[in-house]
């Protein structure tokens, strides 16, 4: 997952409600950036549809854009996603702006196509001039975590997100995973995002058991099973049955269970 970008989204819990024909339909806003020196603001008016076929749906927005910055942009570039209840993208447009003078004001039409009921709306630049890059906030991507089994409560950096499977929003850096299920042991996995990474990844996570041993990779995934054996250049590993051989350097740490001892 590769291309940074930065994301400005817009939650709408009654979003559907745009695709409606009501003459006084409020605009729906969307300014850029969220925080700091404002740049351009966004005003999409009613969805109207061009277009359909079975569950995919065109339709051309009305828009409007502002200069809210105190210099003149020469060319601007964003990619408007849209999101159903689940943060599922069911659709996408784009949104481009040419020599907007300070105050200056523009009006013209998105097309966008989605497949399935609208929730949410992203816009995220895709091109950007030189002087605005230093005013874009630290790069977010989007990662879904699953689990197995799944119905694991997720947080990340401590920050509760909701029970896998999970769409989350990371930054750049290194991110701490803690997934916890009543009847398992909690479970911890290392993610790294890099500056040039995009959305689109994945993380799945095997929980583990109080009757299991648990075997931490280097690599950052987690096996569950029992420890057979230890030498100075091997671990033994019976995962489901079978019997699986782990070089010494494979391995960061290892937890051990608390067995009886087997009877003579």
């Amino acid at each position: 997952m590769r291309v940074m970008k930065r994301t400005c989204s817009l939650t709408l819990a009654l979003f559907f409600a745009l695709l409606c024909s009501a003459k006084d339909q409020p605009a729906q806003v969307i300014i850029w950036p969220e925080s700091g020196t404002q740049v351009i603001k966004f005003s999409f008016g009613k969805f109207k549809e061009v277009a359909s076929l079975a569950n995919r749906h065109e339709y051309a927005i009305d828009t409007i854009a502002e200069n809210t910055w105190s210099k003149k942009i020469p060319s601007i570039t964003f990619t408007l996603y849209v999101y159903d209840k689940s943060k599922v993208r069911i659709g996408e447009g784009y949104v481009n702006v040419n020599d907007l003078a300070p105050g200056q004001v523009a009006k013209f039409q998105t097309n966008i196509g989605v497949s399935g009921t609208p929730y949410s709306l992203e816009l995220v630049p895709s091109s950007l001039p030189a002087d605005l890059r230093p005013l874009a906030p630290p790069a977010k991507i989007s990662v879904t975590v699953n689990s197995v089994p799944q119905g694991a409560l997720v947080n990340v950096d401590g920050v509760e997100q909701g029970t896998t499977p999970k769409l989350i929003q990371v930054g750049v850096g290194k991110h701490t995973l803690e997934f916890s299920k009543e009847g398992f042991n909690t479970g911890h996995f290392p993610l790294e995002v890099g500056p040039n990474d995009a959305s689109g990844g994945s993380v799945s996570y095997e929980l583990g058991t109080s009757a299991h041993d648990t075997i931490e990779l280097r690599d950052g995934s987690v096996l569950s099973g029992d420890l057979e054996s230890v030498s100075a250049t091997e671990a033994v590993v019976r995962i489901g049955g079978t019997a699986q051989h782990y070089s010494r350097n494979q391995i960061k740490r290892i937890s051990l269970v608390e067995r009886d001892a087997p009877q003579p």
